[in-house]
């Protein structure tokens, strides 16, 4: 199975290709310009089509016009403010930055893959590099690395817990039994994609959680599975690794306080994070101020279900930070904050042009014309539900190999596939699952990741002849298999009527 060399020209002919692309907001820039002057090359020519609900002509509106220009001045703000992908991820990322950087999430992580048993430690691994999503960089700088000194300690190959953990985290990213942002940043763009048909569409952020939430398990046995069946043996019979392990700094947390102070830290904040828990679960009982008229998915909780998450992680990790010395001053905790908003920043310029394009796009009916041709053309062809989510699920999978960022590609996809799948009878929720299958399944094999070099530099600390190719023969079965297998869970999980998400 030595396929390095050729895996090796297939990355590095996937990099050229990919560093030809340009930034993503300046590649939905140029994306809003193609809708400027295509809405009105398409006015010109007199594109028009029937809408299949109301039977009423659905023509395009020229950008290039009096009544266009004065749109695009006078809502390029509201555009960004309002769009639904932009305030719950601030929201639930200030709450997540607390945790994170006071800390608390590295801790958690830390302190349950220290005390794994011995017959469980891939299971747990992976486990908790699934889980770890929740805390976007920590899985990468603290799972990944963790898992190396774990497999080492426990006589196995330290390149088989990168791989396990790479996997995990990356591409079971996804997956998780909680509600976290990728929910959020999905969800939102699918409800305004779904608009674009009906207006009052709303894709919930638990649209997929009871398939997400199975998901977990399965991948958690898949990507086990992989490791021992064809990657740990390939591993086994590789070149010689080296016995260097990381440094004990590697299992501490950065800005600790003593050990007694960590402690407390700790107690505090699972004590702090079950009272809420508690207190959220009384809410949400008949009667409680959670709880609504009875319709759970306009309740007051699904209403605010980032801010509620956001202040789920944010009262944990102040407590943890403030007995851990951490937050000893009210300043350090802000400081945390603005640093996490600064991470933001790369997201928040992407969003304003994706804004803008997903604006222009649904007010020129250009998105409304394409899916109702889109689903003329797919009812013609009359190929079952299955194949077209088959289709929909390769095909991310492939553009994702060039296009890492799983919000910028489904900016750029859900408002042309959703309301065309809508219009064939597919809901928004499942067109959204299938696109998280193909986005996830590809993540761990394309160098164009973010995190993918970092993966790499850890892998030549122990096989210092290591390169690009390794670590992608490493990643392919996993990969593929994850590929294979997740799209037959889903078609089973179809097959059996099992809703996706609360309904």
């Amino acid at each position: 199975m030595n396929q390095t060399g050729f895996w090796l020209n297939f990355s590095a002919a996937i990099e050229r290709w990919g560093n030809r692309l340009p930034a993503p907001a300046v590649l939905f820039m140029g994306l809003w310009l193609v809708v400027v002057l295509v809405s009105s090359l398409a006015t010109w020519l007199g594109w028009q089509a029937q809408h299949p609900v109301t039977n009423e002509a659905v023509v395009p509106k020229a950008l290039i016009s009096e009544t266009g220009l004065v749109w695009m001045l006078s809502s390029a703000v509201s555009n960004f403010t309002g769009f639904a992908p932009v305030g719950p991820v601030i929201v639930v990322m200030l709450g997540l930055g607390i945790a994170e950087r006071s800390g608390l999430l590295s801790t958690w992580l830390q302190h349950v893959m220290r005390y794994l048993p011995g017959v469980g430690l891939t299971l747990g691994v992976v486990l908790v590099g699934i889980l770890s999503s929740l805390a976007f960089d920590a899985g990468y700088v603290v799972v990944i690395p963790l898992s190396a000194v774990l497999f080492q300690l426990a006589g196995r190959s330290p390149l088989a817990g990168i791989a396990a953990s790479f996997a995990a985290v990356s591409g079971g990213y996804s997956a998780n039994f909680l509600v976290g942002p990728v929910d959020a940043i999905l969800s939102g763009i699918s409800s305004e994609s779904a608009r674009l048909i009906q207006p009052d569409a709303d894709v919930s952020l638990l649209a997929n959680y009871y398939f997400m939430a199975a998901s977990t398990v399965f991948m958690t046995l898949v990507i086990t599975l992989v490791l021992h069946r064809w990657v740990e043996p390939l591993l086994q019979s590789g070149s010689a690794e080296s016995n260097k392990e990381l440094p004990d700094s590697a299992l501490t947390s950065a800005d600790a306080g003593s050990a007694g102070q960590i402690q407390a830290g700790k107690y505090a904040a699972g004590l702090a994070l079950l009272l809420t828990l508690l207190g959220l679960s009384a809410a949400l009982l008949p009667g409680g101020w959670l709880y609504g008229d009875g319709d759970f998915l306009k309740s007051p909780f699904m209403r605010n279900l980032s801010v509620l998450i956001g202040l789920l992680f944010a009262v944990s990790g102040w407590f943890y930070g403030r007995l851990s010395g951490r937050y000893h001053t009210s300043h350090a905790l802000v400081d945390d904050l603005e640093a996490t908003i600064k991470t933001l920043a790369p997201y928040l310029v992407l969003m304003f042009f994706a804004a803008q394009f997903v604006s222009a796009f649904g007010w020129s009916n250009l998105g409304l014309l394409v899916a109702i041709q889109g689903a003329g053309i797919l009812q013609a062809l009359a190929l079952p539900e299955g194949v077209t989510l088959i289709l929909l699920i390769v095909l991310v999978s492939v553009i994702n190999l060039l296009v890492g960022s799983a919000s910028a590609k489904w900016t750029l996809l859900a408002p042309v596939l959703v309301p065309m799948l809508m219009l064939a009878g597919i809901a928004p929720e499942l067109t959204q699952v299938a696109y998280r299958i193909g986005d996830s399944s590809t993540n761990i094999i394309t160098p164009l990741m973010p995190y993918f070099p970092l993966v790499l530099a850890l892998v030549q600390k122990y096989r210092h002849d290591a390169g690009v190719g390794t670590l992608l023969a490493m990643m392919m079965p996993f990969s593929l298999v994850m590929l294979i297998s997740w799209s037959t869970f889903l078609g089973i999980w179809m097959l059996l009527g099992i809703p996706l998400g609360p309904l």
